[in-house]
């Protein structure tokens, strides 16, 4: 049986552990005992996101995820939904830029069967995989864009702004949905290679989290998954180094049937996994985390300008993380007044940084975010596996809330003097074709994120 070491969290997350061990086939595996209910939760991470895919075949990532639902040897068709769902689990899959990722959580006496379905369908889905099942999800991918992308208001904007801010040719230029022409171009021996390639025990993390028997779980792990064969064909992902800046304002107007006028802008921040990554996820919090925050102070209960304003952070490991900004204009505003104003308040947080009350409630906003994340079964799992795949240490994940307070009120202040800036953003204004008519403009549809997260039922979703 692999042998494993234990860390525990520091202050802010005391308590809570995790046991580390890899198995011969190279599957690391990440182990934290939660005794407080009668639950376990397994998620399993891939290291293959849209980062990993070539011009040509975007989306194949995300489209295999759908694949991975359709069957396996031993569970064939909706077997895996029925299985967990009839135990009284739950269970879904998403896909990124950076992973792909499976989850269920179930109740603590049925965990072996979680185990045994990942299982089964990392070692042997190519059983099940053929033309039938290739065209089902094909069809379900392109009607999911549709629903989410292309028919929505502001839903072609995520993707918008991402192709503006990674150039041409970078990996992260594209997102996890892909394009239809992609899609279509996708052929069955292409998902059978990325497979072999990507689905591998020694490319993958398993974290399993709450009422668990360690050794019994290790027992099982090793049952099902040690047999399973390594694969050493993967190529890194491309290099994904760009400036720290843009340089320059990307500017695209947008002519579109939207509820109300919009101004959305990415900034270039740090890679995640650094301090001033933490940093800058305080600036965007102090600047646009909920009704708070300055822009949304400033926008909506001042100037009255705008139905809603935010700013958040898209954590990135391989490439510069982005600030999304989204304000949704009041009726007739035009947006240049709002821009006039967000500029303003950017240039007020890098000269003068926040207050000590901003820098206490973001501190507190983030940390009760993490703690709530951490404080789950499946959110631990998922935290646990996210580390690990991303920055190697699992570890991290136990003491992340422990580093937002360590920051001070200077580095939040210095990464908004260093990245919110003009020079530094893609921009998309949006323009009704209609013109909004009074104040009641609604705030209209979030744009679709990098976030593939799929609500599979099947193979007739």
């Amino acid at each position: 049986m692999p042998m494993g070491h234990t860390a525990t969290a520091q202050a802010g997350t005391s308590g809570l552990t995790a046991t580390e061990h890899r198995l011969d086939n190279g599957l690391r595996v990440v182990l934290s005992e939660d005794h407080l209910t009668p639950v376990a939760a397994v998620c399993l991470w891939y290291d293959v996101g849209s980062r990993h895919e070539v011009k040509g075949r975007t989306g194949l990532a995300h489209l295999f995820e759908h694949l991975m639902f359709q069957g396996s040897a031993q569970v064939r068709g909706n077997g895996h939904f029925e299985l967990v769902q009839g135990a009284g689990g739950s269970l879904n899959g998403t896909t990124s830029f950076e992973r792909t990722n499976y989850f269920e959580t179930m109740p603590a006496h049925q965990l072996e069967l979680a185990l045994w379905l990942e299982a089964d369908r990392m070692g042997s889905l190519l059983a099940a995989l053929d033309e039938e099942s290739m065209e089902n999800q094909r069809d379900v991918v392109k009607n999911e864009r549709r629903q989410r992308y292309d028919n929505v208001p502001y839903g072609t904007a995520f993707e918008r702004l991402t192709a503006l801010s990674y150039p041409d040719g970078h990996p992260y230029h594209h997102t996890p949905i892909g394009s239809m022409a992609d899609l279509d171009a996708a052929t069955l021996e292409d998902a059978r290679a990325f497979f072999r390639t990507n689905y591998a025990p020694n490319n993958a993390v398993l974290s399993v989290v709450g009422d668990i028997d360690p050794e019994q779980t290790l027992a099982w792990i090793e049952k099902y998954f040690g047999s399973i064969p390594s694969h050493d064909g993967k190529k890194p992902p491309r290099d994904g180094t760009l400036p720290d800046i843009i340089g320059e304002q990307l500017r695209q107007e947008i002519h579109e049937e939207v509820p109300a006028r919009a101004l959305m802008a990415a900034y270039r921040l740090p890679h995640d996994g650094t301090r001033e990554c933490d940093a800058a996820d305080l600036a965007l919090t102090v600047l646009g985390g909920g009704e708070s925050s300055r822009l949304h102070n400033r926008l909506v209960r001042r100037d009255r300008t705008a139905v809603g304003a935010g700013f958040g952070l898209l954590r990135l490991a391989g490439a510069p993380s982005l600030g999304w900004l989204d304000v949704k204009a009041s009726g007739g505003v035009e947006v240049d007044r709002i821009e006039a104003a967000v500029d303003e308040e950017l240039a007020r947080l890098a000269a003068d940084g926040p207050t000590e009350e901003e820098m206490e409630r973001a501190q507190a906003q983030l940390e009760r975010e993490w703690l709530d994340r951490l404080g789950t079964v499946a959110g631990r799992a998922d935290e646990l596996c996210r580390y690990a795949v991303l920055f190697g240490d699992p570890q991290l994940a136990l003491t992340a809330v422990g580093r937002i307070l360590d920051i001070s009120a200077e580095e939040v202040r210095a990464v908004a003097a260093a990245r919110l800036h003009p020079d530094n953003r893609a921009v998309l204004v949006y323009e009704p074709l209609a013109a909004a008519d009074g104040d009641t403009a609604a705030e209209g549809a979030d744009a679709a994120t990098a976030d593939e997260t799929d609500e599979h039922e099947g193979a007739d979703q």
